[in-house]
């Protein structure tokens, strides 16, 4: 089995040497380079070909930012994962726009990280749950009047669903909260992902644009 290579980018030393030792325990994971700011990002995801580039969002010079969207330029086939310690609306919907597949905070538990890393080396898309608190909040307030008729399409318990989505349970704490499994809430999610024309990472951006969630410059 081949394994996912992954590029680590961020401006603090000590944050890359953290990062190191959590995915060398990973045996499906492989580190092939690290970078320091976003050309050094740029110049390494040329010669070194990594699926999965985790990305620092705010860094001196070019921004995670930008060089999401140039990596992403160069080469759609590579997935960004944004790594952060920014939560806020801004950052959030400027790395998707980018072309990131995941936004995760730095607080966030290793094991989350692992996961995140893994979904978006398939080409999912990966929202912490405070991120997809912030998608779905957006998505309600800029549908307007039409929300309505656009939430007619869920059933009652996908309703449910949502509305713990928005904010902000995990998946697990969903599941116990209506007592069914973590399966079956997997399942309601991607009903809801699929009615709201949300199921995968190019969609989503593509319908962020279209109702004012992302400002493209």
């Amino acid at each position: 089995m081949s394994k996912i290579r992954l590029l680590l980018v961020d401006d603090h030393q000590i944050v890359r040497a953290g990062l190191r030792m959590l995915f060398l325990a990973e045996k499906d994971m492989e580190i092939v380079g690290e970078a320091g700011s976003g050309e050094e990002a740029i110049r390494a995801v040329r010669e070194l070909k990594p699926d999965v580039v985790i990305m620092d969002v705010a860094m001196p010079g070019m921004s995670g930012i930008e060089a999401t969207r140039r990596i992403k330029e160069a080469d759609p086939d590579v997935a960004v994962l944004a790594l952060t310690m920014y939560e806020d609306e801004q950052y959030f919907f400027e790395m998707l726009s980018a072309g990131a597949l995941g936004y995760i905070p730095k607080r966030a538990a290793p094991d989350d990280l692992i996961s995140a890393v893994r979904v978006v080396s398939q080409g999912n898309v990966f929202l912490y749950p405070t991120m997809a608190k912030l998608l779905v909040d957006d998505f309600l307030q800029r549908t307007g009047p039409g929300s309505a008729r656009t939430l007619e399409k869920l059933t009652p318990r996908e309703r449910q669903v949502l509305t713990y989505i928005a904010e902000g349970y995990t998946n697990q704490e969903i599941a116990e909260a209506l007592e069914i499994s973590v399966k079956t809430v997997d399942r309601h999610r991607e009903n809801i992902m699929r009615k709201l024309n949300l199921h995968n990472r190019v969609e989503l951006v593509k319908y962020a644009i279209k109702r004012g969630l992302i400002t493209v410059s």
